[in-house]
């Protein structure tokens, strides 16, 4: 056997877990330990299966509907927020709810909210069909909230004249590509509202940065997340755009194809919001199986924000 080929690892800072995940976490291992098992989590508290199955062994039970949880047992709502119909159908049912929805998320819906009173149409920049898109549209009455996922789909808004529009944003998508949907948005609709600042979270914008300044100088990305998690994906793309030849989303170690990175003597490495510590340590073991790895940190950015759980769970 020859010697292993050296590669050098980018370690992006910040990655991984970002305040709104460890919060959802955080609610659902509280409510285990106050209520006691089961708990029950509507939807996948993150997107991440490692963190899913490791709730459910200490006592969560995942539904995709409030009707299948019983109504004498405590139920969590994800981090990703829901629309207004689950609390109500949940306070109607007598059942104790705690909402783990990431502030950032809570933020965009209360901004919704506002221009529908002002009488404005909201246009929401997102992807159809992710749980944080059907949670804002359902802050509002149908047709209060337009959804365009392109540049394409704001060229096609047609709108009474006279009409007051509003933009909102999904908190996880690709800033540059926010930046021409909106541009776009400005250049129809000039009179349009917009946030003060960008809905997009720090953590999403942060974790991007880091993949940016990384993927010039790297042969290869891998990006741990899972295939579900938009902030994950959003990363690879990004990766790609930034100027690295080759990325891809691996959910953990054993995902780590060696081949593919055979040739390569640099690679970046990052991780999702919901993708915990654990599984990028898994990633860089894999990669040790073929390689002489040697891991340089590449930070940007320290994050120190915190956010308070709710009363329930801390009274």
């Amino acid at each position: 056997m020859g010697a292993k080929p050296e590669l050098t690892v980018f370690l992006a800072g910040p990655r991984g877990f970002c305040a709104g995940v460890e919060r959802a976490i955080l609610i659902v291992e509280k409510a285990l330990e106050r209520f006691g098992a089961p708990v029950f989590v509507r939807h996948e508290i993150v997107h991440n299966r490692f963190v899913v199955e490791s709730l459910e062994a200490k006592g969560a039970v995942f539904v995709k509907e409030l009707d299948e949880a019983p109504t004498d047992r405590p139920v969590v709502f994800s981090a990703h927020g829901v629309p207004k119909s689950v609390p109500a159908e949940a306070s109607r049912r007598q059942m104790l709810y705690v909402d783990a929805t990431c502030p950032l998320v809570s933020k965009v819906h209360r901004e919704a909210e506002r221009h529908h009173k002002n009488g404005r149409i909201v246009v929401l920049i997102g992807h159809a069909g992710h749980p944080e898109v059907i949670g804002t549209m359902g802050q509002l009455p149908e047709g209060a909230i337009v959804l365009v996922e392109t540049v394409a789909d704001v060229d096609a808004l047609e709108f009474p004249p006279g009409t007051e529009l509003a933009h909102a944003t999904q908190t996880t998508l690709s800033v540059d590509e926010t930046i021409d949907i909106l541009a776009a948005l400005k250049r129809r609709f000039p009179a349009i509202h917009g946030p003060k600042m960008d809905d997009i979270c720090y953590a999403t914008t942060n974790r991007q940065q880091a993949v940016k300044d990384i993927a010039p100088r790297a042969d290869a990305f891998i990006i741990v997340g899972a295939p579900n998690s938009s902030n994950s994906k959003r990363l690879v793309e990004v990766a790609k755009l930034a100027g690295c030849p080759k990325a891809m989303l691996v959910q953990r170690g054993s995902d780590v194809d060696l081949a593919w990175l055979e040739g390569c003597r640099t690679v970046g490495l990052s991780a999702g919001a919901s993708a915990p510590e654990l599984l990028v340590q898994e990633v860089i073991e894999a990669m040790r199986a073929g390689f002489e790895v040697t891991v340089e940190d590449a930070i940007t950015t320290v994050e120190t924000i915190e956010f308070k759980l709710p009363r329930v769970l801390v009274a």
